[in-house]
Parts: structure tokens; C-alpha cells; sequence
């Protein structure tokens, strides 16, 4: 069945009283159109249509997309008056869904079950315990005979718990027609799109109602408050679902997953963790209490320590990161590197089993294996206005409180006194001091473990 897919998304949202469009604030990381836009697009419509018209141009830009066209709803008139702007985007498909851009937890399974209920007025409804506030599915003999709207709703009708969620799939070659047909006679003197159906049962075209098995994937965010209840909701469904897949959660009520979070076995992560964008825990890694991970890929059997902070790196196995460590973009470790609490570490490659663990700042580096980094050092990047690059081969030692000015090197097995400041390479295997000025003393040879007697 070849299918439209429209979303209307011309709201204004009065009631979050916030300059954002509606349609833009964030539900897990992802303004509320992107999550109805995912679902849409798994249906493979041959056009997606968004009708756009408070804030358009800031909802045009957020969600722009080569298979996305935009219908602007300039003055708004109502859903029905909403359609109307999107017919002339239409392609010609036996089916046109109307979806909502402020109803983000509808499942594509069920809009897919909604389409291949025949070829009428197929709505989408939900039995709410208290319907307050939607418009009212009236039946008779169990058919669908009219929808409506609660201001307009009799005492009687205002009892009914099942809800329309405005989620309709319609026959395309109807719509210009019915939608021609419609008048705001009405208590908001709109163009509701919900008269569409009279003007069907008028015209002899079927119109059935099915209940969404989850009533949540239906409900619209018009408030803070709702806002808030759906994404403690969505939360907690991602919660399940990564216990379910065998991921140790310390509390399920105390876990953001902002995007999405891929788990190998036995991962476990403690209280208040946040996970932005694209995050791999692979087998055995561990997370600690509040850490913040964004972008990150992360291999087996690392340990991060409680408030780290890891944003688009990529971490080796068995690394032990924090805590208070912060990890930023452009960053790899290898494997068995630790960085300790209160070190940062940003656009740098540090190589296998070397350490930094503590009090340190290491930025656009490339540092070798082995490496041992005292504590309160800091590589000298920026000059005030360009950066430049320090490499730190295999090897190397390097005391504390050390400035290494790049750009510079510290070729293999070399070692930095502490409180060095480093202005010029160091050869391999030699001794650097600069407390005065800086010597290099050749055939230098590291103090030794002595045994325990």
C-alpha cells in the first residue's frame, strides 16, 4: 500500500510558555517531532509532509531532511484547516496518515496495524481512565458514528472513556473533497478534521476506531507537566528494556538514556548515570554513580569511577577511568590506560597501560605506551591563538608539575624531573631538568625498585 505520512506541527503550545516551539522541546534527548518523524519514516512513505507554523522556521531548520517537505499553516484554523495546506504536497498513494507532532511515543507497529485496517477512516483511539480534555469516540451498535470534541461534548458524551488520539489514516482521493466540505461550526470556530467523519458516513466509506493496546503511545504533551510525565515514562520503558537485556541497573528510576545505548553482558550501571547520543558498553564494563556519557564507545571490562564526565571517545578494554575525570572529543585510549580523578583529557591518543592519575591536563597529544604522567601536569597547547600538537613517545616518565610547551617531543624512555617546564624536544632515554634552565644529561640511567629484604 502506498502511503502519505502528514504530521502536523503548527501549534503554538501556549501552555509550556516557552519561546521554543512545542514541537521542539526535548523528550529523551530528541525534540518531540524527531521521535514522530523515526516512527514515520519506518513505514517507508512515499512523502513525509510537515505542516509547520508557529516558530516555523526554527522546527524547519531542527528537523530539515531530504525526504521531508514542509507545508506552512500561516494562520491557525484548526487540524482540518492544517490538512488543507499539506494536499498539495501529497503524492499520489492510496492512504494518507495524520499524525501529531507533539505525540511522540506512538509505536510504528501500531500506526502499522492502523493502515492495514482496510481502506476507509480508520482512527486511532484509547480508553483513558480520565478523558478529560480529548475528543469523544460516539458509537452506535459499536461502529464509529461521530467524534466529539470535549467543549462541544453533551454531559453523557463527556462520560465516554474512549478517546480519539487524532491519529487517523485516511483515503487520499477523499480528502480534497471532505476537507472542502468543512465549517467551523463549533465552539473554537476551527476546521476540525474530526467532522470528517459525518461527511464519510454520508458518503458510505467505512469508518472504524482501534484502540492502541498502550494508551501512553497516544498521549499529547501540551505542558511542562506532561512533558515530564512522558519522559519518566519513556525512561522507565528503556530501563526494562536494558534489564531485560541483562544490564545490572542500581535503580531504574535513576537512569537517562538522552538517544541511544547499546549493552554487551554483565555491564552494570549505578545511580543518576546520563547517556546522550550514541553510547557501546561492551561486556564486563562498569559504570559509575553520575557520570555523564555522550558519543562514546566504550570496550570490554573498563571500569569508569562515579562523576567522570566522556564526550565522542573512544575508550579501550580495561581502561580504569575517574573519578572526576573529565574525557573529551577527539580522544582514544588504548587498552589497561588509566586516568585518574581530576584529569582531562581532550583531542589525544593515549597508548597502551600509560597513566595520568591525577590533577592533570592533557590536550592535542599523542602519547605512547606505557607512559607514566605525574600528577599536575599540563600540556601547553594554545598559544593565544593557534594550538599546537605535543607527542610523548613509548617509555616516557614524567614528573610532577610539569608544563610541556608544544610543540615539543619526549622521545622513548625519557624522563621530565617534576616541575619541569619543557620548551624543547628531549632526546630518547635522557634526563630533562629545567627547575633552572633546562639540561639533558646523556646515559642517564632511572632509579630501580630495590627487593624487599
Amino acid at each position: 500500500m502506498k502511503l502519505n505520512i502528514v504530521i502536523l506541527a503548527a501549534g503554538q503550545g501556549k501552555r509550556m510558555n516557552s519561546q521554543l516551539p512545542k514541537v521542539l522541546h526535548p523528550l529523551a534527548g530528541k525534540p518531540l517531532l524527531g521521535h514522530v518523524i523515526a516512527a514515520a519514516r519506518t513505514l517507508e512513505p512515499e512523502k513525509i509532509v510537515v505542516v509547520i507554523g508557529h516558530g516555523g522556521e526554527r522546527v524547519n531548520k531542527a528537523v530539515a531532511a531530504p525526504d521531508i517537505e514542509f507545508a506552512v499553516q500561516a494562520e491557525q484554523r484548526g487540524t482540518g484547516h492544517a490538512l488543507q495546506q499539506a494536499l498539495p504536497y501529497l503524492a499520489k498513494a492510496d492512504t494518507t496518515l495524520v499524525l501529531f507532532g507533539d505525540v511522540p511515543l506512538i509505536h510504528a507497529e501500531t500506526l502499522r496495524g492502523l493502515i492495514q485496517q482496510g481502506k476507509g477512516v480508520r482512527i486511532l483511539t484509547a480508553m483513558l481512565d480520565e478523558p478529560q480534555g480529548y475528543g469523544r469516540i460516539v458509537r452506535k451498535n459499536k461502529q464509529v458514528r461521530a467524534i466529539v470534541e470535549e467543549k462541544d461534548a453533551t454531559t453523557a458524551q463527556k462520560k465516554i472513556r474512549e478517546i480519539n488520539t487524532g491519529i487517523m489514516a485516511l483515503p487520499t482521493a477523499r480528502l480534497a473533497g471532505w476537507l472542502g466540505k468543512l465549517t467551523p461550526q463549533n465552539a473554537q470556530k476551527e476546521y476540525y478534521l474530526t467532522d470528517i467523519v459525518p461527511l464519510a458516513l454520508a458518503d458510505r466509506v467505512a469508518v472504524s476506531g482501534t484502540p492502541a493496546n498502550d494508551a501512553w503511545e497516544t498521549l499529547g504533551v501540551n505542558s511542562k507537566m506532561q512533558l515530564a510525565q512522558l519522559e519518566r515514562h519513556l525512561q522507565q520503558r528503556t530501563a526494562n528494556q536494558l534489564l531485560e537485556q541483562g544490564v545490572t541497573l542500581a535503580d531504574p528510576a535513576r537512569i537517562d538514556v538522552r538517544g541511544e545505548i547499546t549493552c554487551g553482558r554483565d555491564v552494570s550501571i549505578d545511580i543518576g548515570c546520563i547517556f546522550e547520543g550514541k553510547v557501546t558498553l561492551a561486556d564486563d564494563v562498569s559504570v559509575g554513580a553520575h557520570c555523564v556519557l555522550q558519543n562514546i564507545d566504550v570496550k570490554p571490562g573498563t571500569r569508569i569511577e562515579p562523576y567522570s564526565h566522556l564526550v565522542d571517545a573512544v575508550i579501550g578494554a580495561n581502561c580504569r577511568i575517574g573519578p572526576y575525570a573529565r574525557i573529551r572529543p577527539g580522544t582514544t585510549l588504548a587498552d589497561d590506560v588509566h586516568i585518574g580523578n581530576f584529569v582531562e583529557v581532550k583531542a589525544s591518543d593515549v597508548g597502551a597501560g600509560s597513566k595520568a592519575n591525577h590533577l592533570t591536563y592533557i590536550g592535542d597529544s599523542s602519547i605512547g605506551a606505557n607512559v607514566n604522567v605525574g600528577a599536575g601536569t599540563i600540556t601547553c597547547n594554545y598559544d593565544g591563538a593557534n594550538k599546537f600538537r605535543t607527542v610523548i613517545e613509548d617509555d616516557v616518565f614524567i614528573g610532577s608539575d610539569t608544563q610541556l610547551v608544544a610543540p615539543v617531543t619526549v622521545h622513548r624512555g625519557a624522563t621530565i624531573g617534576a616541575g619541569a617546564t619543557i620548551t624543547k624536544d628531549v632526546a630518547a632515554g635522557n634526563l630533562a631538568i629545567s627547575r633552572a634552565k633546562q639540561i639533558s644529561i646523556s646515559g642517564w640511567k632511572r632509579p630501580t625498585k630495590k627487593a624487599k629484604s
